[in-house]
């Protein structure tokens, strides 16, 4: 039978057990995943099965870190989504959350695009650090993807999205994120970018109920997230923990559309 460790194909023989591939290929390995669960239990391996042994502490080399990077994904995800191509027009609260939610899952290519510069008041919600204050959001998002996962590629725009460059900044993805603040450039990506699913973000402020953001389809390929309500305002804030929720529903959706389930 065939099974799969660390990503390789290995030809086994049928009643070979999980502990016993640990004891040949990696004895000293105290983490167990199969499938993407780490387990304890032995069991006898089944064709197909994908496992990771990995030893606490230990640093792998480049060739078997990016299998260990993905072992706790559900099996064959990795595949599907390491090609895909995904567009974030914004990299404030939404934009750079989505941004390292699908860097950590292992989205191939991300197309970044965001005039701005960190500035301290970002820092209460966006994916940025105290020593990055200044720095293009776009530059300093793609050191920070980096440090997560360095085979992702990043293409960085530092630029604002216009009618005029939207389809030549993001005219080939697989799907195209709007995590925009303004409600005239959600509008404007809206109306202006054509052909790939768009999962745009609408009424996420505050520290209102989580169950109240959920995900709506409008029309055959826009869906929105959040309650469609509560912008932000004098009174009413933006604040990572219901932002988090938000751009992370974002972040699924899109893995749900990379991989076919919309």
């Amino acid at each position: 039978m065939k099974v799969y460790l660390n990503e390789r194909a290995h030809e086994l023989g049928s009643d070979t057990t999980l502990m016993q591939l640990r004891d040949r290929e990696k004895p000293d390995a105290d983490v167990l995943i199969s499938n993407g669960a780490a387990v304890t239990e032995d069991y006898v391996l089944k064709n197909g099965d994908r496992i990771n042994l990995i030893t606490r502490g230990e640093i792998p080399d480049e060739e078997e870190l990016e299998a260990l990077m993905v072992s706790r994904h559900t099996p064959g995800v990795h595949e599907k989504i390491r090609h895909a191509t995904v567009g974030i027009a914004g990299l404030g609260g939404l934009g750079s959350a989505v941004a390292v939610a699908l860097a950590r899952i292992g989205v191939g290519r991300l197309i970044l695009a965001d005039f701005d510069v960190v500035e301290p008041s970002n820092l209460n919600r966006q994916q940025y650090f105290i020593d990055q204050i200044g720095l293009a959001k776009a530059e300093a998002l793609e050191a920070n993807l980096k440090r997560i996962n360095p085979y992702v590629q990043c293409e960085t725009h530092c630029v604002r999205v216009t009618p005029e460059n939207i389809e030549g900044l993001f005219g080939d993805v697989d799907v195209m994120v709007e995590a925009f603040d303004r409600a005239d450039q959600k509008a404007m990506l809206l109306q202006s970018f054509k052909g790939a699913p768009i999962v745009a973000a609408s009424g996420l402020a505050g520290y209102g109920p989580a169950e109240t953001i959920g995900v709506r389809k409008m029309g055959e390929r826009i869906y929105v997230v959040g309650d469609l309500e509560t912008g932000a305002a004098p009174g009413c804030g933006l604040m990572a923990p219901r932002v988090g929720i938000a751009a992370h529903m974002q972040a699924n959706l899109v893995l749900r559309l990379l991989l076919g389930e919309e």
